[in-house]
């Protein structure tokens, strides 16, 4: 099977820009090996810090591509009868350890319409250089680790935020990704103002602008973080399926 006969089945929720990209991260280079739910694509062009990478959409299509110096450490060449428990199995034998996946949601093109249309509510805007002193406020009232859960930055590509007494409580922030018509979002509730709409209100804002700006907004979290998701889940996103990619400290 080809790469060219390979497709990232069961999509006709999402736009062509999102099934292009992540058929382009998946299925650019040599197939090893390929049957109707797991494939695997060597390519020797993928960067050190993706050199192993693993898709799972909501279709059921699990695939992972890997570099010629990952396919030959895990003996994978000519390999017949592989299947996703045996590459991870082989995965773990050699010692390399994936981060941990993520979630990935995109906009339906139905829900995107929908947004595009939407008068959002509230007191919300678009946050510039000039709200420097607000966003400083914003950071000092958030913890460290939501801070860096949240990667929400003021010199961001796009950032909005909403506002309650005229205190800057929620933001969210936006970037191009991976060179892609994509801008991947973060989102920050401070604690004492969490369940009142403000994140819902915040995301859907940034969204309905990245959509205007010919971009997919998109929305990743860790599999364990019931809130984000139910808030990708309420913010009208979909769930596109789980992608992981080799850690950091992996020992390969």
């Amino acid at each position: 099977m080809t790469n060219q006969q390979i497709r990232i089945k069961n999509m006709p929720l999402f736009s062509q820009t999102i099934t292009d990209f992540w058929q382009m991260q998946f299925l650019n280079g040599e197939v090893l090996y390929s049957d109707e739910v797991f494939t695997v694509v060597i390519n020797p062009d993928l960067e050190e810090d993706s050199r192993v990478m693993v898709l799972e959409t909501i279709g059921g299509r699990v695939m992972a591509v890997i570099t010629p110096a990952v396919a030959d450490k895990l003996g994978l060449y000519q390999r017949q009868d592989l299947s996703e428990e045996i590459f991870r199995e082989k995965l773990k034998e050699a010692g390399v350890t994936l981060h941990g996946a993520d979630y990935l949601f995109y906009f339906s093109e139905a829900e995107k319409n929908v947004l595009l249309q939407e008068n959002l509510e509230g007191d919300l805007r678009r946050l510039t250089k000039q709200d420097d002193a607000v966003f400083s406020e914003f950071e000092s009232s958030a913890s460290e680790q939501d801070l860096d859960d949240a990667y929400v930055e003021l010199d961001h590509w796009a950032v909005f935020g909403s506002f309650e007494e005229n205190r800057l409580v929620s933001a969210a922030s936006m970037y191009p990704w991976e060179n892609a018509k994509i801008a991947d979002l973060g989102v920050l509730t401070l604690t004492s103002f969490r369940g009142k709409g403000h994140a819902h209100r915040v995301v859907r804002s940034i969204c309905k602008y990245t959509c205007k700006q010919g971009y997919e907004p998109q929305y990743r979290c860790q599999l364990d973080n019931q809130a984000s998701t139910l808030l990708a889940k309420s913010a009208g996103l979909t769930l596109f399926g789980k992608w992981d990619v080799i850690s950091p400290d992996s020992t390969d």
